[in-house]
């Protein structure tokens, strides 16, 4: 059953390094909620309680509007094959967009894409392992690539474009600062 944990363990490092997809939670103090699915190669362990992850352009830039407002965040990954197992990764997140140091560092640690919009670094404080006795078996096909092959045919005018008309506010109206410092 579960188990609370301070840290990622080799064992959940390597449950994590198999998985196609993750989901993050994210909220302000007031407003809505967001859970958000993430796919393709865009999750780093740093060390035992630090992570990274490529957030890729999208149609809302809620993760980033909240991360603002309140840093925390949960990530979650679910075991659709093999053993059952749900993990959960508690923390604080800070966001960095191409302006920042820091971006340019983390980047190296993906593939090129297009469609890069921030790095999230997340704190770990709390490891939470549960169950996943409910989450039913799922087999993985492949990638999609419509994504990486929507924003390579934008470019990166095009992806800047987009985000200020898309990507400056969240839909509560929270600014993203992703075209500001």
């Amino acid at each position: 059953m579960g188990k609370k944990l301070d840290s990622i363990t080799v064992e959940l490092k390597e449950f994590i390094e198999k998985q196609k997809i993750f989901f993050v939670g994210t909220a302000a103090s007031e407003g809505r909620v967001n859970i958000s699915p993430k796919g393709t190669d865009s999750f780093r362990i740093l060390d035992k309680n630090k992570i990274v992850w490529l957030n890729l352009t999208g149609s809302g830039n809620e993760t980033a509007a909240h991360l603002l407002k309140n840093n925390r965040m949960t990530i979650m990954f679910c075991a659709f094959e093999g053993k059952p197992v749900i993990l959960r990764l508690y923390g604080q997140a800070k966001i960095y967009h191409k302006r920042d140091m820091e971006f340019h560092s983390y980047i190296k640690l993906f593939p090129e894409n297009t469609g890069s919009r921030q790095i999230i670094k997340m704190n770990i404080d709390l490891v939470q392992t549960s169950c996943g006795f409910a989450v039913p078996f799922m087999d993985y096909k492949e990638e999609r690539n419509a994504l990486n092959s929507w924003s390579t045919k934008q470019g990166t005018a095009g992806i800047e474009r987009y985000w200020e008309n898309k990507n400056t506010s969240s839909i509560d109206g929270f600014e993203t600062k992703i075209l500001s410092d």
